[in-house]
């Protein structure tokens, strides 16, 4: 790998306040039910000037957000050729224990960044990860020690694995291999034994959730042409929805699940919402509404309250109604643009101070950016949202924070603002770092932990 180009990764805590307040776990990608809500935040009354860093860690390369369980933090990154899962004390950043394998990075458009995008996944006293070449791997998470590792596939997408693992009633679900040999897999957690296998397109960079429909579990997964729901339990496929890239674009945004509502996005494409009923023994999607006018490229949004918040290509934020698809309001996110190829010779602005904030960016045309997930200008991998770097935009994450919305752009700014229908209303802004991120904020009591990438 070319040396100008690697980079290293630290994990970042500051807070607030000085007081420590327990929160909510964070034991997967995009939170406890995988909607991006962090339930035990506690946002306090009025906002400090600059928030105070507790400490950092230097772990590796990748881009994969932490999971965070009771006082530990779970990352899965890059480090001299081998992918490391590491457990560190959330309070003081000390290493508790690290699991390591060799592996090769990612390849081809990817070279420049080879580190895991896809985020582990913490429950009943487990971890499992899913590698940048496909490897699978289930470890305990109170040692370390290696239970199962799998490398069945020798495949993966193009921009190579984004998605996240899923665990569920003592199983743990991957969207595996690649153009020829693409599924989604349950395994059983303990022994690492297949139980079912879906074979179908190559996956997608976005992540399974579950959805539960007249009782039966459903897992919603987006592959490289459609959008299926899977039983849990013996791994038939029940619905499915044509959903191909038109021209240039990624299925890289994780589909969200409100009760019986399923919504989905992707570049150039809009937002969806469709109801799933079970009628008999089928399963049947009804359109509720389609909204052409917003689309994200590897930004996943958040409901909220009957509303609909997501970052669009041009780094554009806006608001939709949940009921009717209806743009309430958009407006630029301030500190989108990242540094990086593609916004010109002397066209980079100066990240603004910490506490300070930024000046809202113009917006670019809502298409998609140059690159893919994993590629130059798409650092982030899918399985998180797939939000990538470089030049390119709609590379930004949002979490339902309980009273306010945070956002976290590529540039490491941290944005705050209100929850509303009517606009966009700013709280606070802060310069977390000088270098990029482009993993999620973990937010719990008055904390939020987040992964920095070092150049």
């Amino acid at each position: 790998m070319n040396t100008r180009t690697q980079t290293a990764a630290s994990i970042l805590i500051v807070s607030m306040i000085t007081l420590t307040v327990a929160g909510q776990d964070w034991p997967q990608w995009r939170g406890a039910d995988r909607d991006g809500r962090a339930e035990g935040f506690k946002a306090p009354k009025s906002w400090p000037k600059e928030l105070a860093k507790k400490w950092t860690a230097t772990v590796g390369e990748g881009v994969a957000t932490p999971a965070l369980v009771g006082d530990r933090l779970y990352l899965f990154t890059r480090q001299e050729g081998n992918e490391v899962t590491r457990c560190l004390d959330a309070a003081t950043g000390k290493e508790v224990w690290q699991e390591k394998y060799e592996s090769l990075g990612a390849t081809a458009p990817a070279q420049s960044f080879s580190g895991p995008r896809s985020s582990p996944a913490v429950a009943n006293g487990k971890v499992v990860t899913i590698g940048v070449r496909g490897v699978i791997s289930c470890l305990e998470a109170s040692s370390g020690k290696k239970l199962w590792r799998k490398d069945d596939f020798k495949a993966w997408p193009n921009f190579f694995p984004g998605s996240s693992p899923l665990i569920l009633d003592n199983a743990a679900f991957a969207q595996l291999g690649g153009r020829t040999n693409g599924a989604l897999v349950a395994y059983e957690l303990a022994s690492g034994e297949q139980k079912w296998k879906w074979s179908g397109d190559s996956p997608g960079y976005a992540s399974p959730v579950l959805m539960t429909v007249s009782g039966s579990k459903l897992i919603i997964a987006e592959t490289e042409r459609r959008i299926v729901a899977i039983n849990a339990g013996d791994g038939k496929l029940v619905w499915e929805v044509p959903y191909s890239v038109q021209g240039r674009g990624y299925n890289a945004s994780t589909p969200m699940v409100d009760g019986q509502t399923l919504l989905f996005a992707g570049s150039g494409r809009g937002i969806k919402a469709v109801r799933i009923e079970k009628k008999g023994s089928e399963f049947v999607g009804n359109e509720l509404w389609s909204n052409p006018e917003k689309s994200v490229q590897f930004n996943t949004p958040v409901v909220k309250s009957g509303s609909v918040y997501a970052l669009a290509a041009n780094n554009e934020l806006f608001c939709v109604s949940e009921q009717d698809g209806k743009t309430l309001w958009f407006a630029p996110l301030p500190g989108a643009a990242a540094p990086g190829p593609g916004n010109g010779p002397g066209g980079q602005r100066r990240p603004p101070a910490a506490g300070q904030i930024a000046p809202a960016e113009q917006p670019r045309p809502d298409g998609p950016p140059p690159g893919g997930p994993g590629g130059q200008g798409g650092r982030r991998g899918g399985g998180r949202g797939g939000m990538g770097g470089g030049g390119g935009g709609g590379y930004g994450s949002i979490v339902d924070a309980g009273s306010v919305l945070v956002a976290m752009t590529p540039s490491s700014q941290l944005v705050i603002f209100e929850p509303s229908q009517k606009e966009f209303k700013q709280l606070a802004s802060y310069k977390v770092s000088e270098s990029p991120t482009h993993a999620y904020p973990v937010l719990s009591g008055n904390r939020i932990s987040s992964k920095i990438e070092i150049r």
